[in-house]
């Protein structure tokens, strides 16, 4: 016997999961929803929190950022949500700078200006071929790009457009879909200039061996058709929570720190087990990563049932570390320009082959650079295989999610503020000694220079733990993504259940791959989308 009947359960309170709850209970006010979060946070992958020594800047340890020039389903949203929200408590946006001239690439010990790879190539120090010798990482892997699927990167393209080509595409004979984005780079540039592309790109995995049929034209869309991001001055997580707060305004109910330990679908109902409850729902959505999905598949035998389609995409495991300090010190590893005045890195990214990988300037909340006075550090952006050197520097990976936590503290925690303020959301995701003293070292060397000042306070959240098993998915060799994610959003003709997530979507590892699936959802429910 069930302890408790409902009409729709949302099983995770992500953006997809938030955004669902909301859209359905708008449509149906009468209809019991509840969404279950299995931590103790609404947003999932998006994680904005302010540092307790800087209150006029916000870390974002999860997502950070939007294209809306081509991610229109993120911005309808907020254009929708800031005509509910009042004054003070409206999304609002800035520019978000990446690749400035000014800033640093250092790569097999050589310190560059990223303007150094088209003004002065032969620093560069790969041995590139007279072709691709001259321009940036982006632009060889974007013209290897054209050489494999001819006309992809017409800027008069769109990005349904570009997804087209490249799913049709053949390639030496054989169709995209069924090899790896790696594998068709090789037989497009060079050795060196595929490693230059990981190198001074910044993510080992974005180049990896995956499907190249979905890989070519999310690169193009991310890196390389003259990208403009824009990020979020209170945070990318107030988006999931004002959907949350909308959806509670409504009568909807939000469960934190209730993990969903299995279910079964019982005749006409699905049953699922909590702990030490049992709740019987009429349809049941699954808003969650591959990761999570595989964690529930062993007490849940209608995911049993689906094993194919969840494995058809691979998770990518991500973190990021980030740090405060007395002032900006980056800026004295700026130039003196051609007519005599410094020019001060201050803003966007500087990249390394080293394992902190990529380093973000971090802005104060309005987009303006930080100058003077307390200032903050993105430290260390780092994915794929390079997660592994810190290993040895931080409590073992998957043991908090075992204990019923939402990370693990670490033996030697760097507490600086977190002394006094320990019950601060910042505090919540400590840094171990270890980790800091090896980041600030490396950012030193990378910096060229031979001091750099203490480290104030430091948070750090890897992506890769359980439930999420990564930062983002992407989608695997041979499968065919267009037919998967048409059947996993339903895979059953007659049960009503659901998935979405960035996970099984055109947009992996961005909000807009969330709301596009939990749009396909919808529809299925007769809601259309925004």
């Amino acid at each position: 016997m069930t302890d408790e009947i409902i009409d729709i359960a949302v099983v995770g309170g992500g953006v997809s999961g938030v955004y669902s709850a909301w859209r359905l209970k708008q449509t149906y006010p009468d209809r019991k929803i509840v969404v279950f979060e299995g931590g103790g946070h609404i947003g999932g992958r998006l994680l904005s929190v302010r540092p307790p020594d800087i209150p006029n800047m916000v870390a974002e340890l999860g997502g950070m950022r939007i294209l809306p020039a081509i991610q229109p389903r993120i911005k309808r949203l907020i254009d929708v949500l800031n005509r509910t929200l009042p004054r003070g408590q409206k999304i609002e946006l800035y520019d978000f700078p990446v690749d400035e001239p000014q800033n640093i690439a250092y790569l097999r010990g050589v310190h560059l200006r990223l303007s150094d790879f088209t003004t002065e190539p032969r620093k560069v120090p790969y041995h590139l071929s007279f072709l691709e010798r001259g321009g940036t990482a982006g632009s060889i892997i974007v013209n290897a790009i054209e050489q494999i699927v001819p006309g992809i990167t017409n800027p008069s393209l769109d990005e349904h457009q570009r997804r087209h080509l490249a799913q049709s595409t053949e390639f030496a004979g054989q169709p995209l879909y069924q090899q790896g984005f790696w594998n068709v780079l090789l037989r497009a540039i060079s050795c060196e200039a595929y490693l230059l592309g990981v190198d001074a790109g910044g993510y080992n995995s974005t180049l990896t061996n995956w499907n190249a049929a979905d890989a070519i034209p999310w690169y193009l869309s991310d890196f390389g058709v003259n990208p403009q991001y824009k990020g979020f001055k209170k945070g990318f997580q107030e988006v999931p929570k004002s959907l949350a707060e909308l959806f509670r305004k409504a009568g909807g109910d939000i469960r934190l720190n209730t993990p969903i330990t299995g279910f079964d679908w019982n005749s006409d109902a699905f049953v699922l087990q909590l702990q030490g409850e049992t709740i019987s729902t009429q349809s049941l959505i699954l808003a969650m990563p591959r990761r999570s999905l595989d964690l529930l598949t062993p007490t849940s035998p209608p995911l049993q049932q689906i094993h194919e389609l969840i494995a058809s995409v691979t998770p990518r495991p991500l973190f990021k570390l980030f740090t405060t300090y007395s002032s900006p010190w980056w800026r004295a590893a700026g130039f003196t320009g051609t007519d005599g005045k410094f020019i001060p890195v201050e803003a966007g990214r500087s990249v390394t082959d080293l394992p902190v990988r990529q380093t973000y300037y971090w802005p104060k909340d309005d987009g303006t650079p930080a100058t003077a006075g307390p200032a903050m550090l993105m430290a260390s952006y780092d994915d794929g295989t390079n997660i592994g050197f810190w290993d040895g520097l931080r409590p073992r990976r998957h043991q908090a999610w075992r204990t019923g936590q939402e990370v693990a503290e670490p033996g030697d925690p760097f507490l600086g503020d977190c002394a006094q303020q320990p019950d601060s959301e910042w505090c919540q995701y400590k840094a171990s000694q270890r980790m800091v003293a090896e980041v600030a070292r490396q950012l030193g060397v990378s910096h060229g220079l031979s001091y750099t000042p203490d480290v104030r306070n430091a948070a750090f959240r890897d992506w890769g733990d359980d439930p999420f098993g990564g930062g983002w998915n992407n989608w695997n060799i041979g499968v065919k993504s267009w037919d998967v994610k048409k059947q996993i959003v339903k895979p059953f003709d007659h049960r009503p259940l659901y998935i979405c997530g960035e996970a099984y979507s055109d947009a992996q590892g961005w909000v807009e791959g969330a709301l596009q699936t939990a749009d396909m959802v919808l529809e299925k429910f007769g809601i259309p989308s925004l």
